[in-house]
């Protein structure tokens, strides 16, 4: 069903604001004014696939749709073929959770899709893109699909599950025998979780990762994740994994008191935290990429 306008103005307006402080954030500034302008509808999941399968065509990545535990996930696979490699997976963000404040969204697939667009401006190596569970799939994929997998089962232990098993076959059509998880935003704490469960990953990157929701709701002010694991109570997992956690010191969404919780739960090694002057939750980290990742993945593992 197609998302009415008037329930998701505030959302799309406040998306402008963030994009149009970005350097190259011209083509989402027209989208989400377009929508406001001229639109009563929001497009619709199939149309947001098709402009993420347009995304990465451009790019010369490849669609797949994994199957993974109670769920099909989304995934796209880079050009790169290196074995001997790590392979670098990228975990995208909550997606479309609300469409005003009382109303949930039917559909969790993202708008701007920003860990997909991290992906795609990948420089180093093999790499992947994985979604969260009932993005960008067809209507014959949403089995399993239930609201509480974008709300408060977001990072439920059945979608944990289902991300590592999905990794496990991105190793295996890859020929990969190592990785790296990078993570925006909600994918953070997918990333970091997904982590704290296998013994083949040689770094975690998050970018803007709401790596304790127990703090990060509390901050925000919103209910608990009652259904959700923390990244930060499976520090004990991951303590002596090499990390690299960038927030934005604008960010009012995941602000950095939050990577500041969960790198206080370390003991042995703390995790590495570079704040980035200017940025927020959505500028500019697309755009920065290409360079930032010179130190995300740089340094001892």
């Amino acid at each position: 069903m197609p998302l009415k306008l008037n329930r998701i103005r505030p959302l799309l307006a406040a998306l402008i604001a963030a994009a149009r402080k970005g350097r190259g954030a011209a083509l989402l500034v027209l989208l989400a004014s377009s929508w406001i302008a001229g639109c009563s509808t929001l497009p619709e999941p199939a149309e947001l696939k098709q402009r993420a399968d347009g995304l990465a065509s451009a790019a010369d990545w490849t669609p797949l749709s994994v199957p993974a535990g109670n769920f099909t996930l989304a995934a796209y696979l880079s050009p790169v073929r290196a074995r001997g490699e790590a392979l670098t997976i990228y975990i995208e963000d909550d997606g479309l959770v609300w469409l005003d404040p009382t109303t949930l969204s039917p559909d969790p697939t993202p708008i701007l899709a920003t860990g997909l667009r991290l992906a795609l401006n990948h420089r180093s190596g093999p790499a992947a893109y994985l979604a969260r569970p009932c993005q960008f799939v067809a209507q014959a994929d949403r089995g399993g699909c239930n609201v509480a997998y974008w709300t408060e089962a977001r990072f439920a232990p059945a979608v944990i599950d289902a991300t590592n098993a999905a990794i496990d076959v991105l190793k295996k059509k890859t020929g990969t025998a190592r990785v790296v998880l990078v993570g925006y935003s909600g994918g953070g704490a997918v990333a970091a979780l997904a982590a704290s469960k296998r013994n083949d990953v040689d770094r975690l990157v998050t970018v803007a990762g709401n790596l304790d929701h127990a703090t990060w709701t509390r901050l925000q002010g919103l209910p608990p994740l009652t259904g959700s694991l923390n990244p930060a109570d499976a520090w004990r997992a991951l303590d002596g994994l090499s990390q690299v956690h960038f927030v934005g010191d604008k960010d009012t969404v995941v602000d950095g008191r939050v990577a500041a919780a969960y790198a206080g739960r370390f003991t042995r090694s703390k995790p590495r935290i570079i704040t980035m002057e200017g940025f927020d939750h959505v500028c500019c980290w697309v755009d920065a990429w290409p360079q930032l990742q010179a130190d995300a993945f740089s340094g001892p593992r």
